[in-house]
């Protein structure tokens, strides 16, 4: 097979076809506006999110209400670099994986004792 015959017959070759020659920044501005979109729609407000759970991880404290990915609620009481000690109930405690809290609840009510 003639490659350069293929070449020349599909335009990319040489002098001659009828192919848009000298595009080439032209071509990139379809490229460039369609990851300006998925910059501002996708993975600036991505960035964002993540920061603020960096955030939120590195302010825990003792005592502080969170929800984990999981969906279990409980009081911080004991902390380490990776792993967090929650009271999910009154003196049951489960040790969670720091990256495995989700955020903060909101503080409940201490139940009425009798």
């Amino acid at each position: 097979m003639n490659w350069t015959g293929l070449a020349y017959a599909m335009g990319v070759g040489g002098t001659g076809g009828g192919g848009a020659q000298g595009g080439g920044f032209a071509a990139l501005v379809p490229l460039l506006l369609m990851f300006a979109i998925f910059y501002f729609l996708l993975i600036r407000p991505q960035q964002k999110k993540q920061k603020k759970h960096r955030e939120v991880l590195a302010a825990l404290k003792r005592g502080d209400m969170v929800v984990t990915v999981g969906g279990l609620h409980g009081k911080v009481t004991g902390l380490t670099e990776k792993v967090v000690t929650l009271e999910i109930a009154e003196k049951i405690r489960v040790k969670v994986g720091r990256g495995y809290i989700a955020g903060t609840a909101a503080q409940e009510p201490e139940p009425n004792k009798k």
